[in-house]
Formats: C-alpha cells, structure tokens, sequence
C-alpha cells in the first residue's frame, strides 16, 4: 500500500504539488517552520535527524490558502533558501538564523518575526518564582515583560476583521506605540548590568533586543500577523501523526509524504474533505494526461482546491 502511494504521488499528484507551489509564491506574504523527523533509509547512520519544513501562505489571507509541506535531510538555510529563491515578500518565521541568512542573501525577501517566540523564556522565569510570593512574581522583570507583550497581543486581537490597509492604520497608532516603549524597557533593563536578571529572564531580554528589527516587521505591512501560529497549527497533523507511526521508511516515501500532506492539508483549509477532493484528483488528473503522462498547468486550473467547478461532494458542506 504504501508502494501504491509513492507512485501515484510521482504519477499523479506531482503536478497539483507543483502548481501549488507557484500559487504559493505569489502571496506578499508567506510563512515557514519546521519540524524534526526520523527517515531510516536516507543514506546516513541510524537516528540521523531529517527536516519536515512547512511553508504556507499568509495567515491573513483567507481566499485561496496554500500549506506546502517540503522534505529535506537537514536544517541548513540552504534548503528554503532554494525553495523561496524566486519569491518576492515577507517571510514570517521563528528566530531561526537560518531564515535571517536568507533574507541577507536573496534581495526579493525580508523576513519577519514571531512575537510567541519572544514569549517562552519570560514564562519559564515567572514559573520558576513559583507562587508563594504572588507580590514578587508581578514585581518581576519577566512578569512586566509578559503583561507588556499580552497588552499589544489584546490590541493586535481586536484587528483581525480589518482589512490589512484598515490593520496597518490601527497599529501604527495603537500598537506602535506599545512595541517602541517595550523595547525602551528592555535596554533600560539591560544597561544596568549590576541590577540585570540572571538565567531565563535575561535570555528573553536579550532575544527580544537580538530580533528587534525583524519583530517590529508587522508594524510596517497589515498582512504580516504577529507570530507564526498558522505554520504551527498547518504542521501539526504531522506531529500528531509521527507520535503514532514514529518514523519514515524511505527517501521516497518522506518525498510522498510531502505532497499528501500538502494537498490534505490545503483541502482542510479550503474547507474541502480531503478524502474526496483525493478520490477526485486520482479520478480527473490521469485522463488528463497526455500520451507521455504530462499535464499542462492550464488543465490543472478546475482542479484547484478553490476551483468553483469541483464537485459538491468535495465539500465538507455539501452544495
């Protein structure tokens, strides 16, 4: 079985992998993250450490939405690198550095940062105060640090049924304001070296100061989100999914894998039923094809996820 479906997504659904591919890059906004998998048959020793990447289209674009999973063997920024090489727009991702060396080689990308991400260190600080001192723990630096990303999170929150001209316009007087004073705070905390946190709360201090310039991203584009939790949630089916069958057998089957997912995955955003919108590809794409099983891109068009010609039945509400 898992032979058939290595085959059928060379034969068949390649092509719709690859059209996807190009409607993605058209977005001015996209967004990429990835995850750590297991291939045993990849030409390295056992354990060896592969990379699911997911790349998707922006969180604020509701028509048309794009999740794009890509294997690779490792981290290296050569990799999206190669898979954003002709993309001009902003790159929404973690603080990998990897991502920021992209944005320093290819001169059609920038990239834009994730507020969640700013988050983490400030957290685990306030959670080892504890709670016996409930007056410590908001006197706190990490505390502070927190209350002030929450108060532009509760602000950016009531913005999402903006269009992004109307978002842009409502950060720049609401939020800008809020990020520039946190970032004041955090040098002014940083300066006294004598009064400086240790551990955890200075970490985040430094992140913070480290990602300014890409974190600050959203204030000048209305489509940019604040973080990355789209991408998140796009490869979590994939995380969900490897803690039951742990690993990958193959090469193949990871590059298999890549294009179910994708295209699972677009359905479920496109609010298609992904078991039927499949049973329909496998059905439409091979009379498609011509004598040399080619399909030309044009022929692809109705079968888009979006496409007003698919049948009712591909629809988790039926038409």
């Amino acid at each position: 079985m898992a032979g058939w479906i290595i085959r059928c997504c060379v034969r068949y659904l390649a092509p719709m992998y690859a059209c996807l591919k190009e409607r993605l890059l058209e977005y001015p906004v996209t967004q990429s993250d990835e995850t750590p998998v297991e291939v045993i048959r990849d030409g390295r020793g056992a354990g060896s450490t592969s990379y699911m990447w997911v790349h998707r289209s922006g969180e604020m674009y509701c028509e048309k939405p794009v999740v794009l999973y890509e294997y690779q063997k490792t981290r290296n920024s050569s990799h999206p690198k190669e898979f954003c090489k002709d993309y001009q727009g902003i790159l929404v991702t973690d603080g990998l550095e990897q991502y920021h060396k992209i944005e320093r080689e290819l001169p059609g990308l920038r990239n834009a940062n994730c507020w969640a991400h700013a988050r983490p260190d400030y957290a685990d600080a306030v959670k080892a105060l504890g709670k016996s001192c409930p007056e410590a723990v908001r006197q706190s630096a990490a505390y502070q640090a927190l209350a002030r990303i929450s108060t532009i999170y509760k602000l950016e929150g009531t913005l999402k049924e903006l269009s992004g001209e109307e978002r842009l316009k409502e950060r720049k007087t609401s939020i800008k304001p809020l990020v520039e004073e946190y970032f004041a705070w955090v040098k002014e905390r940083l300066k006294d070296e004598s009064c400086l946190p240790k551990g955890k709360t200075a970490q985040g201090l430094k992140y913070s100061v480290n990602q300014e310039a890409y974190l600050k991203v959203f204030l000048e584009n209305g489509d940019v989100p604040i973080d990355n939790s789209a991408s998140e949630r796009s490869i979590r089916t994939f995380c969900v999914g490897k803690k039951n069958w742990v690993l990958i057998n193959s090469v193949k089957g990871a590059h298999a894998s890549t294009v179910i997912y994708s295209i699972t995955e677009t359905a479920k955003l496109n609010e298609l039923n992904p078991y039927y919108y499949i049973k329909y590809l496998l059905e439409r794409i091979p009379e498609l094809m011509n004598a040399e099983g080619a399909i030309a891109a044009k022929d692809l068009e109705p079968l888009l996820p979006w496409s007003e010609g698919l049948p009712a039945k591909c629809h988790r509400i039926r038409r």
